[in-house]
């Protein structure tokens, strides 16, 4: 029985982009159904075509087909730019001359997942504008036509003005681990071109990810390229996620360089020809960066979590930069501003490449003990649930300040905690830094406390 738009399941309605399981939250017909509801959105603020990318999901093909019927069902034109990161999509939209794009992925979700991020003139839809989408697909408010199909191929391009921009001092020799994502069809090439030398790591792409799971903020994933490093003698160890717009780094030595200290470097490089720039950066980020941003000359703005939210900052502000955790990072400054992993990459070798050796760079970085992002699984809903029960009812002794724009971040004098619900998965997300491992135990105890009192019976993995 085919879906109606009555039965529209509400959960792959995310927070910035639309996510579920393929072949039973979202199917085909859910597809061009929403592919539909994105042309008559793009027919409404007078575009005329949608540029359609996909990551290697074995899905993709069927998925990207039938929201491109959809698009054309609305009388607007959908240009398919093939299997390609999703960066490379973003870039489609400016190099096309169409303002709009959509990147049928499901990032670093298992391969059973898939789900479409979405440009429509210009702007990143996010929240209220993805539920409108719902709307207006249940209200049947949808235009009528018949688009034309066609493909391009913008591949050549997006490499070309990477290696027109970057411009590395000397040549580096780097372990480069793609983990089977859709970043092995361009970043082998691209890197080569600015002057690399590659030791691949799985950079064949393939929708199954026999390899390990293509989520570099994962210490546990990142293994393979600390050993290719201690093995070989490449100098530094750079990873992708599944659909290219994020980036892990690892120095010679194996220390994962976290995004917010890689933001740390390219804050300080940017601002040398931005003087006084704001630089966006998310909740769970570490506290020396604030003080690395004003040392450097440039205005820090904490924000929310989320691709999507951070680009509408970035817009707004006029940043030259901006930064998340997870490893999504957008220069406005010499790029477009959307968050793009092979870029950053590439930004990253250039700023390297002009030291001897790269790793002292990275590991000069002011650092303090921290945990990775650690995750407490729950029930669809419960997160939101929690932390709203958090914001109501705990309390945190000796802190110096709450902050609430995106879950519950709370400063002390010696560190900080951070709870926040993840809006893509059904997980609370947790973070810690401090000063010491003494005092970083302490935050995490109030925290336990606290969690243990909003929600008796959790599980807690820290």
């Amino acid at each position: 029985m085919s879906q109606t738009a009555s039965s529209l399941p509400a959960e792959i309605f995310k927070a910035y982009d639309i996510r579920g399981i393929v072949g039973k939250s979202l199917t085909a017909n859910v597809v061009r159904q929403i592919g539909q509801a994105l042309g008559s959105l793009a027919a409404e603020q007078g575009q005329s075509a949608i540029a359609v990318g996909r990551d290697g999901r074995l899905s993709g093909p069927e998925l990207a087909g039938a929201l491109m019927d959809g698009i054309c069902a609305a009388g607007i034109d959908a240009i398919d730019i093939g299997c390609v990161p999703t960066p490379v999509t973003y870039f489609a939209a400016y190099e096309l001359g169409c303002h709009s794009c959509v990147s049928v992925t499901g990032s670093h979700n298992p391969p059973d997942y898939n789900g479409l991020k979405m440009v429509i003139g210009g702007t990143t839809l996010a929240l209220d504008a993805i539920q409108q989408l719902k709307a207006r697909i249940e209200a049947g408010d949808l235009k009528h036509g018949q688009g034309q199909r066609r493909s391009a191929d913008v591949k050549a391009a997006y490499v070309d003005k990477i290696v027109g921009d970057v411009k590395l001092a000397r040549p580096l020799k780097i372990v480069m681990d793609c983990g089977n994502g859709v970043a092995g069809a361009v970043a082998p090439e691209l890197f080569a071109r600015l002057g690399c030398e590659i030791v691949p790591l799985y950079c064949e792409v393939d929708g199954n990810f026999p390899n390990h799971h293509p989520d570099p903020s994962k210490p546990e994933n990142l293994a393979d390229v600390i050993r290719c490093l201690r093995e070989t003698d490449a100098e530094i160890g750079i990873a992708f996620d599944g659909d290219g717009d994020r980036l892990g780094v690892v120095t010679k030595d194996g220390e994962i360089i976290y995004p917010d200290r890689q933001l740390m470097l390219f804050a300080t490089d940017v601002l040398a020809r931005v003087p006084g720039g704001t630089i966006i950066y998310d909740v769970k980020c570490t506290r020396l960066l604030a003080d690395w941003i004003r040392q450097h000359g440039g205005q820090p703005l904490m924000w929310n979590t989320g691709h999507a939210l951070v680009k509408a900052k970035l817009k707004e502000t006029g940043a030259p930069l901006a930064g998340e955790m997870s490893g999504h990072t957008f220069f406005k400054e010499r790029w477009y501003g959307f968050d793009d992993g092979l870029y950053t990459g590439a930004r990253l070798l250039e700023i390297l490449a002009r030291a001897a050796d790269a790793n002292p760079v990275l590991k000069n970085l002011p650092n303090s003990p921290s945990t990775p992002e650690i995750n407490i699984k729950m029930a669809e809903g419960e997160p939101f649930a929690l932390i709203d029960k958090l914001k109501a009812e705990a309390s945190f002794a000796g802190a110096s300040e709450v902050i609430t724009i995106d879950g519950l971040r709370v400063e002390y004098a010696d560190g900080f905690g951070l709870a926040r619900p993840s809006n893509t998965t059904p997980v609370v997300v947790l973070r810690f830094e401090a000063d010491n491992p003494a005092a970083l135990e302490r935050i995490q105890e109030a925290f336990r406390s606290a969690l243990r009192a909003a929600w008796p019976g959790i599980t807690l993995p820290f």
